[in-house]
């Protein structure tokens, strides 16, 4: 990477650093673990969600407060990430937050078959991506899937939906699939190969998630690979074939070939849960990311990385917070926390 390639980036970058300063601290979550929600809800509400808690304060109260305070402020500090960045830096930015409304469709789809209100589903989106939150209210309005689908016929997600039978899953992938298809087409269209090994890594994680998903289902050969995205960094298609093969046990003893085995080396075998597998699937994608951006630092990577872990702070919070409220075991909440 040259010099100019970094100097392109040295804004972007300083607005990041100062930014990812203000994550709260790792050693903060045990602590919330021990506070009842009025006392997390009052200390998020005197940090960087102070605006939308008070904001939001006006209309929602306890839980519901805190769900849509995370999803506005997650909203609005991707948002401020794409109005001051520029040109190659913008253009892989705004690409690589399509995610939201990815994870925007697929949310609103399930909310309607599974007969949620429109205040349910309105609580769980997030308005990243280029789907606004006007655009996703008025989707949220349409009674129907079919209906739904034929409201995004003008956008890029639209081939992916058109051919809807009924099976949600069946489309849920192929938009996963379309979403990392045009990632790495504008990634290889920048000639940014730090971005495109970023991209390439992220598929690998979600791949080896969902083979230990369809593992443990029992799903067939076929059926298993229908669901992975092809394009990864280490699982390349003949991988993903040879893995999807093997029984579970096998397929376990074959991840020590791969880089990914450190995050999971302890997992006993069958006995282990997917939640602590996909923890520490989660915790290596962060780590991974925060690796690479410290010996790349004036390039996308340091963008990427904030955004992975505000994700993950958002993330925690809303664990905890509902973990809270189900009465769940502390060491369960823990366990799902990414650290």
């Amino acid at each position: 990477m040259g010099a100019s390639d970094g100097a392109k980036y040295a804004y972007i970058v300083a607005r990041v650093r100062a930014m990812k300063g203000k994550l709260i601290p790792k050693d903060m979550y045990p602590k919330f673990l021990n506070m009842e929600i009025p006392e997390i809800t009052r200390f998020i509400g005197e940090s960087e969600y102070k605006k939308d808690v008070d904001e939001l304060g006006k209309k929602y109260r306890g839980t519901d407060l805190f769900e849509h305070a995370l999803n506005q402020n997650l909203a609005l500090t991707y948002r401020k990430l794409i109005e001051v960045s520029q040109n190659e830096a913008n253009f892989l930015i705004t690409e690589y937050l399509r995610s939201f409304d990815i994870w925007n469709i697929k949310t609103i789809l399930r909310g309607k078959i599974s007969g949620a209100s429109e205040e349910e589903i309105l609580e769980d989106v997030v308005s990243a991506g280029q789907l606004r939150y006007r655009d996703l209210t008025e989707l949220v309005k349409i009674g129907t899937v079919e209906g739904i689908i034929g409201a995004l016929s003008g956008t890029p997600y639209y081939p992916a939906l058109e051919g809807y039978k009924g099976d949600l899953a069946e489309i849920e992938n192929a938009l996963d699939k379309r979403y990392y298809a045009k990632r790495i087409e504008a990634a290889t269209k920048t000639g940014n190969r730090l971005f495109l090994k970023f991209l390439r890594t992220e598929i690998d994680l979600k791949n080896l998630k969902m083979l230990f998903r369809m593992k443990r289902a029992g799903m067939e050969r076929e059926d298993t690979l229908k669901n992975l995205i092809p394009g990864g960094m280490e699982l390349k298609e003949s991988d993903l074939g040879r893995l999807a093969s093997m029984s579970f046990s096998e397929f376990v003893r074959a991840l020590e070939e791969y880089s990914y085995w450190k995050a999971i080396s302890d997992i006993s075998g069958e006995l282990t849960s997917l939640i602590h597998i996909e923890t520490r699937l989660d915790k290596y994608g962060l780590m991974y990311a925060s690796q690479i951006s410290y010996y790349y630092p004036l390039s996308i990577l340091p963008v990427l990385d904030y955004i992975v872990s505000k994700k993950i702070e958002v993330d925690n919070l809303r664990i905890i917070v509902r973990g809270k409220e189900t009465k769940l075991p502390e060491d369960v909440i823990k366990a799902h926390l990414v650290m």
